[in-house]
């Protein structure tokens, strides 16, 4: 049975403005590091970058691997965190969280562990990915009948879908073992759904935007920066980038169409160990 979804009271004629946070990686200790990055510091940096440009969001996403070392206190110190931008705050697993620790303690008076949303003319799906023990994704036969309930439910308005897991290869040969195993059957079920408008997800720690053609138009994928280290790009073996930690805004139109951009702390004060090799 469909749960009901949490509602968001935006007109039709009204975009729907959202905040995308993933990957923060914390720790208990608000001093610990993640390949000479603290992520507790990292996160705090984009947060600043981000309620300096005043953007009016409506809501928060939060994309997984919220935590490093699977403790309480590292879901405690996100929510702390988030507290003072005010905002509602949906959020997913990565394979780095144990999701029955998470829904515990991702607590808060608007944080949600709810799977759907409505908003304006727009219906966002949050979809667990996670494979319990391993680094991959894998979208079961259970995702997918929430995804087509959802559709049936609310055949009018709009599909955002939310993971954590690439559903596409980004072409960095180590990391692309480590996607969404069913990635091209979940892109070639949803592009018959013309509601099917963005797929967004984390863990690739990059930025990516592409597009997928449909006979009803395109879809757009969305990769994300993390709010701590990052990945470089097309590469072969496993590399960190300079590139500071971000975040992505969205837009999403009334029509059906979807402008974004990623936004990433300026300077270059989190400076990643460049001789590390993995995590």
């Amino acid at each position: 049975m469909l749960k009901e979804a949490i509602s968001y009271s935006i007109g039709d004629n009204e975009s729907v403005r959202l905040v995308q946070l993933t990957d923060p990686h914390l720790f208990a200790d608000p001093e610990a590091q993640l390949l000479g990055v603290n992520t507790a510091h990292s996160l705090e940096a984009v947060l600043n970058t981000l309620q300096a440009v005043n953007y009016p969001a409506h809501f928060m996403l939060a994309t997984g691997d919220i935590s490093q070392d699977y403790s309480n206190e590292s879901y405690h110190n996100f929510v702390k965190a988030i507290t003072p931008l005010q905002l509602p705050c949906h959020y997913l697993p990565g394979n780095h969280d144990d999701p029955r620790i998470m829904h515990l303690h991702m607590q808060g008076p608007r944080v949600y562990g709810d799977r759907r949303i409505l908003a304006g003319n727009w219906q966002i799906i949050m979809l667990d990915s996670t494979v319990r023990g391993k680094p991959g994704g894998h979208l079961s036969e259970k995702e997918f009948e929430l995804i087509e309930a959802a559709i049936v439910a609310e055949p009018d308005r709009h599909l955002l879908l939310v993971m954590h897991h690439n559903p596409i290869l980004v072409e960095c040969q180590w990391l692309d073992q480590h996607c969404m195993d069913n990635g091209a059957d979940f892109i070639a079920r949803m592009s018959k759904y013309p509601q099917v408008k963005g797929m967004l997800w984390g863990h690739v720690h990059q930025r990516l935007d592409k597009t997928q053609q449909t006979e009803y138009g395109q879809i757009a994928l969305m990769a994300t920066p993390s709010t701590c280290i990052q990945f470089k790009p097309k590469s072969a073996y496993f590399a960190l980038d300079a590139q500071q930690p971000g975040y992505r805004l969205l837009e999403l139109k009334p029509d059906g169409s979807i402008l974004t951009n990623v936004y990433r702390v300026p300077g270059n004060k989190f400076a990643p160990d460049h001789d590390s090799k993995g995590y």
